[in-house]
């Protein structure tokens, strides 16, 4: 376990995917993925209460529309919880912080923007090229 300073902001002046930078992305990964269960749990709770038996129409359509978004908020965030858990095992392989394109380090301040970065910032911009290329043909054969 390292003992990681309250204060610990990685940095990239200091070795890429040193073990200081490895916790301090376990740790972060953590509490947002913990963070993100507690949310769940509170929705599941939201939904046991009910609250569709409300006699005016627009009451019951209105709570209907909340739910729908509450449900749509936790798929993706569903979705979110099983990125993080990739992460936390890239951490534990030696593989997290490193572009899953090219190899090269992803970068400190990407990392920290986003913790469940796969790609490097050229990676993703060059994937997301040719995802828009690849829709406006589609849209063009339409």
């Amino acid at each position: 376990m390292v003992d990681l300073p309250a204060d610990y902001r990685p940095s990239k002046d200091e070795p890429f995917m040193n073990e200081m930078q490895k916790e301090y992305f376990r740790r972060r990964l953590l509490e947002w993925r913990e963070q993100l269960l507690k949310e769940t749990e509170d929705t599941i709770d939201n939904l046991k209460e009910g609250g569709l038996a409300a006699a005016d129409v627009a009451d019951r359509a209105s709570a209907e529309a909340d739910k729908a978004l509450e449900l749509r908020t936790r798929d993706r965030a569903r979705k979110l919880i099983s990125k993080i858990n990739s992460a936390l095992y890239r951490i534990e392989d030696g593989t997290y912080g490193y572009c899953e394109e090219t190899g090269d380090p992803i970068g400190v301040e990407r990392l920290i923007a986003r913790p469940i970065a796969t790609l490097s910032i050229e990676a993703q911009e060059r994937h997301e090229r040719m995802e828009k290329t690849y829709n406006d043909e589609i849209v063009e054969q339409a």
